[in-house]
């Protein structure tokens, strides 16, 4: 029994599945996790002492590489100030000044500890500023686990989401509108029929959470031009493309769209539980201690995350996204070219540096119900493949590949080499299914 099994057996005998979030089991692999013991710049290790080409990147948070020797730095002096206060600290505020900086349209900033609980938050704000009970989202984006938001698709426009998971009630999704992504005639009929009930429209302006899917062109701004015209509001969840494809996100390497909220994490907090939420002043204001919408946490603004926010914030300039994009647009072009030559059927989607592929079909991904379509079984020899070969990918088909600043060409030239073969497994599981 190899490290990883052995630490898996013993997490399984009193963690639910062995785990602490789901897609780490690799229930859509298959095969015992990798337990990692530490990590540096673009290399996991694992409880082996195995080296790995990292490429999940603590699912973004990792910009700048693993235990970048600054962020661990202010980390370590924030703690020797303490762990956590549960009253106002200075860098609080430095830290949504920097995330205000980068974009302006965030004029007020409210620090949570997790996405789930930024896009929770934003769209009970968005309820409570229009006094409307309805929430539009698409089929597909994850705005985190909060009841209302775990919604599967309705069987028509004016069908509320049945429950996604088993403890969410039908009351609970009924008020939660699904549409499919990218589906413009969809959205026009839906505001039609229904505008002025809509408290908000929540997506993620660049999915990336069943693969990457990027928005069709005017998808995004067709969404504000009906919200502004019915007075919902517009949320943008940039918890995962936010400060990662740009300095200031996707709405940053989109231009010309206004949303009233933006949630985001994942790299805000440099790899510590933290994220936020901002929006119009005016808005933001609605928010308790200010206003009538409630929300609290011991542990927001925690000193920790804070000073890692900031770090990671502070080193995260234009060499940095340079040197990412580079190394995805190299990268892409390799898994494209590898999987051409494998005879692989497949079509890769990039919004940024991010980008994921969709093995087993040949025209692009738009909407939930064809990234549906690519072939699992396909990716799952893929994966193993590329694991056994020391390079770690998300384990699912249905995740975006990051990358970082760390992942220069020696280290790519690791992954590259890797490719053929693991092309080829995909192949051979294509050709048996």
């Amino acid at each position: 029994m190899s490290g990883n099994d052995a630490a898996f057996d013993r997490a399984s005998r009193i963690i639910p599945g062995g785990v602490s979030s789901p897609v780490r089991a690799f229930g859509s692999v298959g095969g015992s996790p990798v337990f990692v013991a530490r990590a540096s710049g673009p290399y996991l290790y694992d409880v082996d002492g195995r080296e790995y080409v990292d490429l999940v990147g603590s699912w973004g948070p990792a910009l700048l590489g693993h235990a970048h020797p600054e962020v661990v730095a202010a980390v370590q002096a924030a703690a020797g100030r303490g762990l956590s206060f549960g009253a106002p600290t200075v860098a609080e505020a430095e830290l949504a000044e920097a995330i205000s900086a980068r974009v302006p349209l965030a004029q007020k900033v409210r620090l949570v500890s997790t996405g789930t609980e930024a896009c929770m938050t934003a769209v009970r704000l968005a309820r409570g500023a229009t006094g409307r009970d309805l929430l539009v989202k698409f089929a597909g984006c994850y705005h985190g686990h909060s009841d209302a938001l775990l919604a599967a698709a309705g069987s028509g426009l004016a069908t509320g989401g049945l429950p996604g998971s088993a403890g969410v009630t039908a009351a609970a999704t009924a008020q939660t509108l699904v549409l499919p992504f990218n589906d413009a005639d969809a959205i026009r009929a839906l505001f039609a029929e229904r505008g002025e009930e809509i408290a908000a429209v929540i997506t993620e302006p660049a999915a990336a959470n069943m693969g990457i899917v990027p928005p069709d062109p005017g998808f995004n701004a067709l969404l504000r031009e009906v919200t502004a015209a019915s007075g919902a509001l517009l949320i943008y969840d940039e918890v995962l493309t936010g400060f990662r494809v740009s300095a200031s996100g996707w709405w940053g390497l989109e231009g010309g769209v206004e949303p009233d909220l933006f949630t985001f994490g994942k790299v805000v907090g440099g790899g510590m539980p933290l994220a936020a939420l901002g929006g119009r002043a005016g808005l933001m204001d609605l928010l308790a201690p200010l206003g009538p919408v409630y929300q609290a946490g011991t542990l927001s603004g925690n000193p920790l995350a804070t000073a890692a926010g900031i770090a990671t914030l502070r080193l995260a300039g234009a060499t940095v996204y340079e040197k990412v994009d580079a190394a995805a647009a190299r990268l892409s072009d390799e898994v494209t070219a590898a999987f051409t030559h494998a005879g692989v059927p497949h079509v890769l989607q990039r919004a940024g540096s991010l980008f994921s592929v969709f093995l087993g079909v040949d025209s692009p991904v738009r909407d939930y119900a064809s990234a549906q379509q690519q072939d699992t079984s396909a990716f799952r020899a893929f994966f193993h493949a590329m694991l056994d070969a020391g390079v770690a990918l998300p384990p699912s088909a249905f995740e975006a590949w990051f990358l970082s600043a760390t992942h220069d060409d020696g280290v790519l030239d690791r992954v590259v080499a890797a490719l053929p073969a693991a092309a080829g497994a995909a192949a051979a599981a294509l050709s048996s299914s």
